[in-house]
């Protein structure tokens, strides 16, 4: 049976070629040629009897087989990186993918605090852009993330929510002084989008029932800090998270114009793969951020629900 088993190195050199859907990037990733990828994937093909790859031009794509093959194979190597982080010197280490914005307003100063504190783990933090989070930890080099999301995962991935999104208008004080009574100030008001589909402002106004009309207007940001930075400097009105703007609204750097936050039914969730031999050690970072999340003001806001 031992000599059925294909060799381990062609199985690799399959499983980063699926991912990317390119010799070329498989080679480099594995630091082989492409020549050789190429015959590692012909020698699977030939001991499978099987198309793996269907090769149309320049693109690249799975066959049917392929792509249980890879599917299955992938779950497959992150057993094996797991049974080798069990033997690591550092095996209470958490590699951690986390968004930019919510990293800077928060996650920083909280992990600085777990960092003096020697019987948590030690978390390697990757700051990372996400127009949409998201996180493959089988192919992304990570044992935790967090992200937004609606709570709903794959089923071998367990999730800790951490808090629930706000969604709230802020502008500069000075911004604010301009605006007409209630949502008459709108009508002329120039827009900041924290994101390119301009959709936390479409979330915001149809909650409210508002008109939708003008939101091409305005400047477009890549991300919730960028948004927020602008709306400081009164370049006018970003819908931004209540709780990562906390800061700035109770240093009365930024203001609401208008005090209606919206739910949005999302929230930002820490999540890990239930076979992670970290699984321990993340649940219990877990449980440390849940407890050093900021209060949601009390007063001058109303709180609608989706």
């Amino acid at each position: 049976m031992s000599e059925r088993i294909p060799a381990l190195q062609a199985l690799r050199a399959f499983e980063v070629a699926a991912r990317y859907g390119s010799f070329t990037r498989a080679a480099r990733e594995l630091a082989l040629t492409q020549g050789a990828i190429s015959h590692h994937i012909k020698t699977l093909e030939g001991l499978f009897d099987c198309a793996l790859f269907e090769r149309r031009g320049p693109k690249l794509s799975l066959t049917e087989p392929g792509r249980v093959l890879a599917q299955e194979l992938k779950v497959g190597f992150k057993i094996i990186d797991n049974a080798c982080a069990l033997l690591k010197k550092e095996r209470n280490s958490i590699r951690l993918k986390a968004p930019s914005t919510l990293t800077t307003r928060w996650l920083l100063g909280v992990l600085e605090s777990c960092r003096q504190l020697a019987s948590y783990s030690r978390v390697q933090l990757s700051s990372v852009w996400m127009d949409i989070d998201h996180i493959d930890f089988y192919s992304e080099p990570y044992d935790a993330a967090i992200l937004l999301a609606d709570g709903r995962f794959a089923a071998d991935v367990q999730s800790l929510k951490l808090f629930d999104e706000w969604l709230l208008p802020v502008c500069s004080p000075a911004c604010r002084a301009t605006l007409e009574p209630a949502f008459a100030g709108l009508q002329d008001a120039q827009y900041l989008h924290c994101s390119a589909d301009r959709r936390d402002w479409r979330r915001w106004l149809a909650r409210l029932g508002a008109s939708a009309v003008g939101l091409e207007r305005g400047q477009v940001f890549d991300t919730l800090d960028q948004g927020m930075s602008a709306a400081q400097q009164g370049a006018g009105i970003a819908v931004v998270d209540l709780l990562l703007a906390r800061g700035e609204l109770d240093a009365g750097r930024l203001v609401t114009p208008f005090p209606q936050a919206v739910s949005t039914g999302e929230g930002y969730y820490l999540t890990w793969l239930k076979s992670s031999p970290q699984a321990r050690h993340i649940q219990k970072l877990g449980e440390y951020l849940c407890a050093r999340v900021p209060k949601l003001p009390t007063q001058g806001i109303d709180y609608l629900y989706e």
